[in-house]
């Protein structure tokens, strides 16, 4: 039995690239959604709890969702990852739609762990996209900043984690549409390349 080699995962990446070629308006959609998210929750300076509670679990949903459209239609070991990655976090919603203010809490608790699994997400995708997108490495180092985060919010104080949190629903929604930004104008000037 072969190992499959990364080169021959490339085609059947770019195959899937190339049938999403023709929704890249959705991913620029996406981009739109989450860098609007962004600017609503950098916001407020005091937010109430349940509020904060509420738009991370609309957060976590949405995002949950989009992953596992993306999941749906990749392949391999990208699309476990993806749908894996996309079910915890409708999840992660669900539950903090049941209890905000205990949400609010719980994620204030282990935001540094929080960080910490995105930011090795991001690092994953963006290694998983590296020969099919150029600009693969905006998710390494939106990955390894979340991963310093990860580290230095470790050491907070409760109450500075809970503005701490704020600013990274915010900073998290705006890396997201950023990068769903990218992908849509990649995605469109693939369509264009394979016409």
């Amino acid at each position: 039995m072969e190992a499959s080699s990364p080169e021959s995962s490339a085609p059947a990446l770019e195959e899937v690239g190339i049938a999403l070629s023709k929704l890249w308006w959705l991913w620029l959609v996406f981009g739109v959604f989450w860098v609007v998210v962004a600017l609503v929750i950098l916001q407020f300076d005091q937010a109430s709890v349940t509020t904060v509670g509420v738009l991370i679990g609309i957060m976590f949903i949405l995002s949950g969702l989009q992953q596992l459209l993306l999941g749906s239609l990749t392949g391999g070991w990208l699309q476990l990852v993806l749908l894996l990655f996309g079910l915890l976090l409708i999840v992660a919603g669900i539950i903090a739609f049941i209890s905000p203010e205990n949400t609010f809490a719980a994620i204030a608790d282990i935001l540094g762990f929080l960080f910490l699994i995105v930011g090795t997400f991001w690092i994953i995708q963006a290694f998983g996209e590296r020969d099919i997108n150029p600009l693969w490495w905006f998710g390494l180092i939106s990955g390894m900043a979340m991963i310093v985060l990860a580290f230095w919010t470790g050491g907070q104080f409760f109450i500075d984690k809970a503005y701490v949190l704020l600013v990274f629903a915010g900073v998290w929604a705006l890396f997201q549409g950023v990068n769903d930004f990218f992908r849509a104008f990649q995605l469109r000037e693939l369509g264009r390349l394979t016409r």
